[in-house]
Protein backbone atom coordinates (compact mmCIF):
# COMPACT_ATOMS: atom_id res chain seq x y z
CA UNK A 1 0.00 0.00 0.00
CA UNK A 2 1.31 3.23 -1.16
CA UNK A 3 2.01 6.05 1.74
CA UNK A 4 -0.15 8.94 2.32
CA UNK A 5 1.18 12.10 0.62
CA UNK A 6 -0.03 15.38 0.93
CA UNK A 7 -0.55 18.35 -1.61
CA UNK A 8 0.62 20.95 0.39
CA UNK A 9 -0.45 23.56 -1.73
CA UNK A 10 -4.23 23.22 -1.03
CA UNK A 11 -3.62 22.05 2.49
CA UNK A 12 -4.85 23.93 5.57
CA UNK A 13 -4.61 21.94 8.24
CA UNK A 14 -7.03 18.94 9.82
CA UNK A 15 -9.69 21.52 10.48
CA UNK A 16 -9.57 23.38 7.36
CA UNK A 17 -12.98 24.40 5.87
CA UNK A 18 -12.39 22.77 2.74
CA UNK A 19 -13.29 19.06 1.47
CA UNK A 20 -10.79 16.53 1.77
CA UNK A 21 -9.89 15.42 -1.70
CA UNK A 22 -8.58 11.50 -2.00
CA UNK A 23 -7.44 10.29 -4.89
CA UNK A 24 -4.13 9.59 -7.43
CA UNK A 25 -5.97 10.17 -10.79
CA UNK A 26 -4.21 13.72 -11.78
CA UNK A 27 -6.77 14.46 -14.08
CA UNK A 28 -10.03 14.40 -11.64
CA UNK A 29 -7.90 15.98 -8.70
CA UNK A 30 -7.27 18.91 -10.90
CA UNK A 31 -11.12 18.92 -11.99
CA UNK A 32 -11.39 18.85 -8.41
CA UNK A 33 -9.43 21.56 -7.02
CA UNK A 34 -10.84 23.57 -9.74
CA UNK A 35 -14.46 23.07 -8.60
CA UNK A 36 -13.32 23.88 -5.09
CA UNK A 37 -11.77 27.01 -6.27
CA UNK A 38 -14.58 28.18 -7.65
CA UNK A 39 -16.70 27.77 -4.61
CA UNK A 40 -14.57 29.56 -2.90
CA UNK A 41 -12.63 26.61 -0.55
CA UNK A 42 -9.28 25.20 -0.98
CA UNK A 43 -9.58 21.03 -0.47
CA UNK A 44 -6.76 18.98 1.68
CA UNK A 45 -5.45 16.43 -1.55
CA UNK A 46 -4.44 13.34 -0.49
CA UNK A 47 -2.40 11.30 -3.15
CA UNK A 48 -2.29 7.88 -1.51
CA UNK A 49 -4.54 6.65 0.76
CA UNK A 50 -6.16 5.56 3.29
CA UNK A 51 -6.04 9.09 4.36
CA UNK A 52 -5.26 9.77 8.48
CA UNK A 53 -8.28 8.65 10.12
CA UNK A 54 -8.05 11.94 11.90
CA UNK A 55 -8.36 13.71 7.93
CA UNK A 56 -11.27 11.50 7.45
CA UNK A 57 -12.90 12.37 10.32
CA UNK A 58 -12.36 15.59 10.54
CA UNK A 59 -13.33 17.03 6.98
CA UNK A 60 -16.35 18.75 6.20
CA UNK A 61 -16.75 16.86 3.20
CA UNK A 62 -14.70 13.35 1.78
CA UNK A 63 -14.41 13.46 -2.11
CA UNK A 64 -12.74 9.49 -2.91
CA UNK A 65 -11.96 9.18 -6.22
CA UNK A 66 -12.89 5.19 -7.60
CA UNK A 67 -9.18 4.76 -7.81
CA UNK A 68 -9.13 4.44 -4.32
CA UNK A 69 -12.44 3.54 -3.10
CA UNK A 70 -11.06 -0.13 -2.40
CA UNK A 71 -8.72 1.42 0.15
CA UNK A 72 -11.11 3.40 1.78
CA UNK A 73 -13.42 1.02 2.43
CA UNK A 74 -12.18 0.20 6.07
CA UNK A 75 -12.38 3.99 7.26
CA UNK A 76 -14.86 4.81 9.69
CA UNK A 77 -18.31 5.27 8.52
CA UNK A 78 -19.06 8.79 8.69
CA UNK A 79 -21.94 11.18 6.35
CA UNK A 80 -20.46 13.57 3.32
CA UNK A 81 -18.69 10.61 2.01
CA UNK A 82 -19.33 11.06 -2.14
CA UNK A 83 -17.49 9.19 -4.51
CA UNK A 84 -16.25 10.66 -7.63
CA UNK A 85 -16.64 7.52 -10.58
CA UNK A 86 -13.83 7.01 -13.35
CA UNK A 87 -15.53 5.00 -15.47
CA UNK A 88 -19.57 5.41 -16.91
CA UNK A 89 -19.60 2.04 -18.21
CA UNK A 90 -17.74 0.01 -14.67
CA UNK A 91 -21.41 -0.91 -12.81
CA UNK A 92 -19.27 -2.25 -10.11
CA UNK A 93 -18.86 1.40 -8.81
CA UNK A 94 -22.01 1.01 -7.26
CA UNK A 95 -20.86 -1.95 -5.30
CA UNK A 96 -17.88 0.15 -4.27
CA UNK A 97 -20.26 2.48 -3.26
CA UNK A 98 -21.82 0.76 -0.77
CA UNK A 99 -18.63 -0.59 0.51
CA UNK A 100 -17.17 2.93 1.52
CA UNK A 101 -20.78 4.19 2.73
CA UNK A 102 -21.14 7.10 0.01
CA UNK A 103 -23.84 8.87 0.05
CA UNK A 104 -23.73 9.32 -3.63
CA UNK A 105 -21.95 8.62 -6.77
CA UNK A 106 -20.86 11.02 -9.16
CA UNK A 107 -19.37 11.82 -12.63
CA UNK A 108 -17.78 14.44 -13.89
CA UNK A 109 -18.61 16.72 -15.72
CA UNK A 110 -22.13 15.92 -15.21
CA UNK A 111 -22.10 16.74 -12.12
CA UNK A 112 -20.45 19.66 -11.78
CA UNK A 113 -22.75 21.92 -11.09
CA UNK A 114 -24.63 19.72 -8.19
CA UNK A 115 -21.33 19.12 -6.54
CA UNK A 116 -20.34 23.02 -6.48
CA UNK A 117 -23.33 23.92 -4.30
CA UNK A 118 -22.31 21.07 -2.05
CA UNK A 119 -18.44 21.82 -1.59
CA UNK A 120 -19.52 25.27 -1.14
CA UNK A 121 -22.40 24.24 1.44
CA UNK A 122 -19.99 22.12 3.42
CA UNK A 123 -17.65 25.14 3.07
CA UNK A 124 -20.09 27.61 4.51
CA UNK A 125 -20.87 25.34 7.58
CA UNK A 126 -24.89 25.11 6.51
CA UNK A 127 -27.24 22.86 8.45
CA UNK A 128 -30.99 22.48 7.98
CA UNK A 129 -32.70 24.78 4.91
CA UNK A 130 -34.48 27.75 6.30
CA UNK A 131 -38.59 27.29 6.94
CA UNK A 132 -39.23 29.60 3.85
CA UNK A 133 -42.98 31.03 4.26
CA UNK A 134 -44.61 33.56 1.09
CA UNK A 135 -47.39 35.73 2.71
CA UNK A 136 -49.55 37.89 -0.10
CA UNK A 137 -52.96 38.78 0.14
CA UNK A 138 -56.08 38.21 -1.42
CA UNK A 139 -57.06 41.54 -2.68
CA UNK A 140 -54.86 45.24 -2.66
CA UNK A 141 -54.68 46.26 1.16
CA UNK A 142 -55.43 43.10 2.92
CA UNK A 143 -52.40 43.44 4.38
CA UNK A 144 -49.86 40.72 3.45
CA UNK A 145 -46.94 42.91 3.68
CA UNK A 146 -48.19 43.95 7.89
CA UNK A 147 -48.42 40.19 8.31
CA UNK A 148 -45.02 39.21 6.69
CA UNK A 149 -43.05 41.76 9.24
CA UNK A 150 -44.48 40.84 11.89
CA UNK A 151 -43.80 37.10 11.30
CA UNK A 152 -40.16 38.18 11.02
CA UNK A 153 -40.16 40.83 14.09
CA UNK A 154 -41.51 37.71 15.88
CA UNK A 155 -39.17 35.03 14.88
CA UNK A 156 -36.24 37.57 15.11
CA UNK A 157 -37.11 38.46 19.35
CA UNK A 158 -37.63 34.71 19.59
CA UNK A 159 -33.75 34.01 19.06
CA UNK A 160 -34.19 32.92 15.61
CA UNK A 161 -31.89 34.06 12.48
CA UNK A 162 -34.52 35.60 10.21
CA UNK A 163 -34.25 36.73 6.52
CA UNK A 164 -37.39 38.91 5.61
CA UNK A 165 -37.75 39.54 1.82
CA UNK A 166 -39.63 42.03 -0.26
CA UNK A 167 -41.09 40.63 -3.27
CA UNK A 168 -43.93 43.31 -3.70
CA UNK A 169 -42.01 46.50 -5.63
CA UNK A 170 -45.53 48.41 -5.88
CA UNK A 171 -45.44 48.04 -2.39
CA UNK A 172 -43.77 50.81 -1.24
CA UNK A 173 -40.45 49.10 0.77
CA UNK A 174 -40.92 47.01 3.94
CA UNK A 175 -37.81 48.80 5.25
CA UNK A 176 -40.12 51.51 5.78
CA UNK A 177 -42.54 49.70 7.45
CA UNK A 178 -40.07 47.93 9.74
CA UNK A 179 -38.65 51.92 10.59
CA UNK A 180 -35.62 50.86 8.99
CA UNK A 181 -35.40 52.67 6.10
CA UNK A 182 -32.15 55.02 6.26
CA UNK A 183 -30.29 51.64 7.31
CA UNK A 184 -27.50 50.69 5.33
CA UNK A 185 -27.16 47.79 3.32
CA UNK A 186 -27.83 46.17 -0.61
CA UNK A 187 -31.28 46.62 -1.95
CA UNK A 188 -32.97 44.82 -4.62
CA UNK A 189 -31.00 46.69 -7.05
CA UNK A 190 -27.65 46.00 -5.54
CA UNK A 191 -28.88 41.87 -6.13
CA UNK A 192 -31.15 42.22 -9.43
CA UNK A 193 -28.21 41.37 -11.67
CA UNK A 194 -27.56 37.73 -9.05
CA UNK A 195 -26.62 34.43 -10.88
CA UNK A 196 -25.81 31.39 -9.72
CA UNK A 197 -24.74 30.69 -6.04
CA UNK A 198 -24.97 33.52 -3.77
CA UNK A 199 -23.37 32.96 0.08
CA UNK A 200 -25.91 32.90 2.57
CA UNK A 201 -23.54 34.04 5.47
CA UNK A 202 -22.31 37.43 2.99
CA UNK A 203 -26.44 37.78 1.62
CA UNK A 204 -27.19 38.40 5.68
CA UNK A 205 -24.18 40.72 6.41
CA UNK A 206 -24.74 42.92 3.72
CA UNK A 207 -28.46 43.53 4.08
CA UNK A 208 -29.95 46.29 6.30
CA UNK A 209 -30.19 45.10 9.85
CA UNK A 210 -32.80 46.27 11.33
CA UNK A 211 -32.26 48.84 14.80
CA UNK A 212 -34.86 47.33 16.90
CA UNK A 213 -33.91 43.46 16.47
CA UNK A 214 -30.78 42.00 16.55
CA UNK A 215 -31.30 38.60 13.75
CA UNK A 216 -33.32 40.09 11.35
CA UNK A 217 -32.11 41.31 8.17
CA UNK A 218 -34.47 42.67 5.35
CA UNK A 219 -33.79 42.89 1.85
CA UNK A 220 -36.20 45.57 0.14
CA UNK A 221 -36.42 47.98 -2.26
CA UNK A 222 -34.75 51.31 -2.33
CA UNK A 223 -36.50 54.57 -3.54
CA UNK A 224 -35.23 54.05 -7.11
CA UNK A 225 -37.23 53.35 -10.34
CA UNK A 226 -36.27 49.68 -10.36
CA UNK A 227 -39.77 47.56 -10.14
CA UNK A 228 -38.65 44.37 -11.24
CA UNK A 229 -35.86 41.39 -10.78
CA UNK A 230 -35.21 38.59 -12.81
CA UNK A 231 -36.90 35.26 -11.66
CA UNK A 232 -33.14 33.76 -11.85
CA UNK A 233 -31.88 36.92 -9.32
CA UNK A 234 -34.68 35.82 -7.03
CA UNK A 235 -33.96 32.10 -7.07
CA UNK A 236 -30.57 32.97 -5.92
CA UNK A 237 -31.30 35.55 -3.50
CA UNK A 238 -34.21 33.11 -1.60
CA UNK A 239 -31.69 30.09 -2.44
CA UNK A 240 -28.87 31.96 -0.23
CA UNK A 241 -31.26 32.99 2.37
CA UNK A 242 -32.55 29.27 3.07
CA UNK A 243 -29.27 27.83 3.31
CA UNK A 244 -28.49 29.95 5.97
CA UNK A 245 -31.21 28.28 8.04
CA UNK A 246 -33.73 30.05 10.52
CA UNK A 247 -36.63 31.92 8.60
CA UNK A 248 -37.30 33.56 5.57
CA UNK A 249 -40.20 35.54 5.34
CA UNK A 250 -41.22 36.28 1.29
CA UNK A 251 -43.92 39.09 0.92
CA UNK A 252 -45.27 38.56 -2.24
CA UNK A 253 -47.22 40.65 -5.10
CA UNK A 254 -50.81 38.84 -5.82
CA UNK A 255 -50.04 39.64 -9.21
CA UNK A 256 -47.77 36.77 -9.99
CA UNK A 257 -44.83 38.43 -12.01
CA UNK A 258 -42.03 35.29 -13.10
CA UNK A 259 -39.85 36.64 -9.38
CA UNK A 260 -42.96 36.40 -7.88
CA UNK A 261 -43.78 32.24 -9.33
CA UNK A 262 -40.37 31.37 -8.24
CA UNK A 263 -40.36 32.85 -4.59
CA UNK A 264 -43.39 30.88 -4.41
CA UNK A 265 -42.07 27.75 -5.44
CA UNK A 266 -39.11 28.09 -3.52
CA UNK A 267 -41.07 28.15 -0.41
CA UNK A 268 -42.09 25.79 2.03
CA UNK A 269 -46.02 27.23 2.83
CA UNK A 270 -47.84 30.18 1.92
CA UNK A 271 -50.65 32.61 3.88
CA UNK A 272 -52.82 34.24 2.11
CA UNK A 273 -54.48 37.35 3.76
CA UNK A 274 -58.07 37.29 3.26
CA UNK A 275 -60.40 40.18 4.80
CA UNK A 276 -63.62 38.40 5.82
CA UNK A 277 -66.21 40.32 2.69
CA UNK A 278 -67.38 39.32 -0.15
CA UNK A 279 -65.60 41.11 -2.77
CA UNK A 280 -62.36 40.25 -1.09
CA UNK A 281 -63.08 36.28 -0.88
CA UNK A 282 -63.70 37.03 -4.44
CA UNK A 283 -60.72 38.68 -5.47
CA UNK A 284 -58.55 36.09 -3.29
CA UNK A 285 -60.14 32.94 -5.11
CA UNK A 286 -58.32 34.20 -8.26
CA UNK A 287 -55.25 34.42 -5.68
CA UNK A 288 -55.12 31.27 -4.62
CA UNK A 289 -56.15 29.57 -7.84
CA UNK A 290 -53.16 30.81 -9.29
CA UNK A 291 -50.80 30.05 -6.19
CA UNK A 292 -51.99 26.79 -6.09
CA UNK A 293 -50.29 25.90 -9.45
CA UNK A 294 -46.99 27.00 -7.75
CA UNK A 295 -47.23 25.78 -4.52
CA UNK A 296 -49.37 22.88 -2.43
CA UNK A 297 -49.41 24.25 0.92
CA UNK A 298 -51.37 27.54 0.63
CA UNK A 299 -53.69 28.38 3.86
CA UNK A 300 -55.68 31.23 4.66
CA UNK A 301 -55.62 33.71 6.98
CA UNK A 302 -58.63 35.81 7.89
CA UNK A 303 -59.04 38.82 8.96
CA UNK A 304 -62.55 39.79 10.73
CA UNK A 305 -64.48 43.07 9.56
CA UNK A 306 -67.11 44.66 11.44
CA UNK A 307 -69.90 44.54 11.54
CA UNK A 308 -69.83 40.79 11.44
CA UNK A 309 -68.55 39.38 8.10
CA UNK A 310 -68.26 36.05 6.69
CA UNK A 311 -66.84 32.95 8.98
CA UNK A 312 -63.39 32.51 8.80
CA UNK A 313 -64.00 28.69 8.28
CA UNK A 314 -66.61 29.47 5.49
CA UNK A 315 -64.08 31.55 3.79
CA UNK A 316 -61.01 29.06 3.78
CA UNK A 317 -63.86 26.04 2.43
CA UNK A 318 -64.81 28.26 -0.07
CA UNK A 319 -61.12 28.86 -1.23
CA UNK A 320 -60.32 25.16 -0.98
CA UNK A 321 -57.40 25.95 1.82
CA UNK A 322 -56.98 25.21 4.82
CA UNK A 323 -57.59 27.66 7.68
CA UNK A 324 -54.15 29.06 9.16
CA UNK A 325 -56.66 31.17 11.69
CA UNK A 326 -58.19 34.80 12.12
CA UNK A 327 -56.21 37.86 12.56
CA UNK A 328 -58.28 40.05 14.71
CA UNK A 329 -57.61 43.86 14.27
CA UNK A 330 -54.94 45.78 16.57
CA UNK A 331 -55.59 48.99 17.65
CA UNK A 332 -52.87 51.76 16.84
CA UNK A 333 -51.18 49.50 14.07
CA UNK A 334 -51.56 52.48 11.68
CA UNK A 335 -50.39 54.58 14.19
CA UNK A 336 -47.05 52.64 14.54
CA UNK A 337 -46.64 52.38 11.16
CA UNK A 338 -46.65 56.26 11.21
CA UNK A 339 -43.93 55.93 13.31
CA UNK A 340 -41.72 53.45 12.24
CA UNK A 341 -42.90 51.25 14.51
CA UNK A 342 -42.34 47.35 13.57
CA UNK A 343 -45.59 45.53 13.33
CA UNK A 344 -45.42 42.55 15.91
CA UNK A 345 -43.36 44.12 18.09
CA UNK A 346 -46.14 44.67 21.09
CA UNK A 347 -45.84 40.94 22.23
CA UNK A 348 -49.13 41.22 23.97
CA UNK A 349 -50.88 42.68 20.80
CA UNK A 350 -53.29 40.18 18.83
CA UNK A 351 -50.61 40.34 15.66
CA UNK A 352 -47.84 39.10 17.66
CA UNK A 353 -49.75 36.59 19.36
CA UNK A 354 -51.18 35.03 16.05
CA UNK A 355 -47.69 34.87 14.80
CA UNK A 356 -46.06 33.25 17.82
CA UNK A 357 -48.85 30.42 17.60
CA UNK A 358 -48.52 30.06 14.37
CA UNK A 359 -44.36 29.99 14.20
CA UNK A 360 -44.22 27.32 17.20
CA UNK A 361 -46.68 25.51 14.92
CA UNK A 362 -44.58 25.41 11.71
CA UNK A 363 -41.00 25.86 13.35
CA UNK A 364 -39.25 23.25 15.49
CA UNK A 365 -37.59 24.83 18.84
CA UNK A 366 -34.14 26.82 18.15
CA UNK A 367 -30.90 27.66 19.89
CA UNK A 368 -31.11 31.24 20.67
CA UNK A 369 -28.72 33.21 18.51
CA UNK A 370 -28.60 36.28 20.90
CA UNK A 371 -32.39 37.82 19.10
CA UNK A 372 -33.93 40.64 21.18
CA UNK A 373 -35.81 43.81 21.27
CA UNK A 374 -33.49 46.34 22.91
Amino acid sequence: MSTPTTDHTTAKGPQAAGPLVVTEDEGLAEHLLRICAAAGTEPRLIRGAPPPRGLWEAAPLVLVGDDQARRCAGLPRRTGVLLLGLDLDDPEVWVRAVQLGAEHVLFLPDAEGWLLDRIADAAEGVGAAALTVAVLGGRGGAGASTLACALAVTAARTGRLTILIDGDPLGGGLDILLGGETAGGLRWPGLAGARGRVSGAELAEALPAMKRLTGLSCLSWDRSDTLTVPPGAMRSVLAAARRRGGLVVVDVARHLDPAAGQALEQSDLALLVVPAELRAVAAADRVAAAARMRLGDVRAVVRPVRPAGLRADVIAQGLRLRLAGELPPEPGLALDAERGVPPGIRESGPLARFCATFLDEVLPPVPAVGGGVY
